[in-house]
């Protein structure tokens, strides 16, 4: 049987003594039993192993058929959006806290690793959105997210100004915190706390939720998710807005800026056990009841 994946690359949380731990012995198993292992550099410098392959991200996702990223889900996320770049299956090893993205305990890893790497497992392609800020017609910044893009104020319950359109038609202009734009994968997160709807990961469509917006009748809504979706910020508004990519890279905007969000064109695969439920999933995190018989 052809082995489905040969060089395997490890990134994982720098100085957190539970992650350091799970990827030495993820390490040593793997080379134990001949895969060729790759371990991302930010993390290398705290194992203590001798003649480790040491590579930036961008060469886990360049030579390697599978990334092992252990952590919680901001740091799958920032490996993520990096990832989402190259052909490579992603693998989440929880070291955080709810844990949406991260399939397997570190306490019982070896079993479900094992079967994974002989090639009984599922992939899904979970699409990430792009955002783009513009400024007199001219290009100033992007980057993209796995979860949400988020416009909002710099400083705490700030209230702004801004229009929204969808495919250049206008939906809606709106007085509020701010606005999430979500992925389905994002709707787990951030959104989920600011009141938007759980979509499945199947699903091609985005959310957008108001931040505390100065109406009673403003409401989440879904949107295709080949839309795009464009913000314009009113002139009067302060100086200090941003765009917030899954809560970690921030993109400056001006009063006037006009925001792009849409779908990339790259995707992340995800790789999970064979016996992955997504509901399963939401019944543990968020304490949902059994099956009542």
């Amino acid at each position: 049987m052809t082995q489905p994946y040969k060089t395997i690359g490890l990134i994982g949380k720098p100085n957190h003594r539970g992650a350091t731990a799970t990827i030495t012995a993820l390490h040593n198993y793997l080379t134990e039993n001949n895969y060729q292992v790759l371990v991302e550099s930010c993390v290398a410098a705290s194992i203590d192993i001798n003649d480790i392959s040491i590579c930036s991200l961008t060469d886990i996702g360049d030579q390697a058929d599978l990334a092992i990223v252990v952590g919680g889900d901001g740091y799958m996320l920032g490996a993520a959006r990096v990832l989402a770049c190259f052909d490579i299956g992603v693998i989440g090893v929880n070291r955080g806290n709810l844990g949406f993205l991260t399939d397997l305990s570190p306490n019982e890893i070896i079993e479900p690793l094992a079967k994974i790497l002989a090639g009984e497992s599922r992939s899904e392609q979970r699409f990430i959105i792009d955002a783009e800020v513009y400024r007199h017609g001219k290009l100033k910044s992007s980057n993209s997210a796995v979860n949400e893009a988020v416009l909002h104020a710099g400083k705490v319950a700030s209230m702004i100004e801004f229009e929204v359109y969808i495919d250049n038609s206008f939906m809606f202009s709106q007085r509020s915190d701010g606005l999430i734009i979500s992925t389905p994968t994002g709707s787990t997160a951030y959104s989920m706390s600011a009141g938007g709807p759980i979509l499945t990961p199947n699903l091609n469509a985005l959310s957008l939720v108001p931040m505390f917006p100065h109406t009673l009748t403003s409401r989440p809504i879904v949107v295709d998710g080949d839309s795009e979706i464009k913000l314009i910020l009113a002139n009067e508004n302060q100086e200090s807005l941003q765009i917030s990519c899954d809560g970690h890279v921030i993109l400056a905007v001006m009063p006037g800026d006009e925001v792009i969000i849409k779908k990339s064109p790259y995707t992340i695969r995800l790789v999970h056990p064979l016996d992955h439920d997504y509901f399963n999933v939401l019944r543990s995190k968020l304490s949902w009841g059994n099956k009542l018989y």
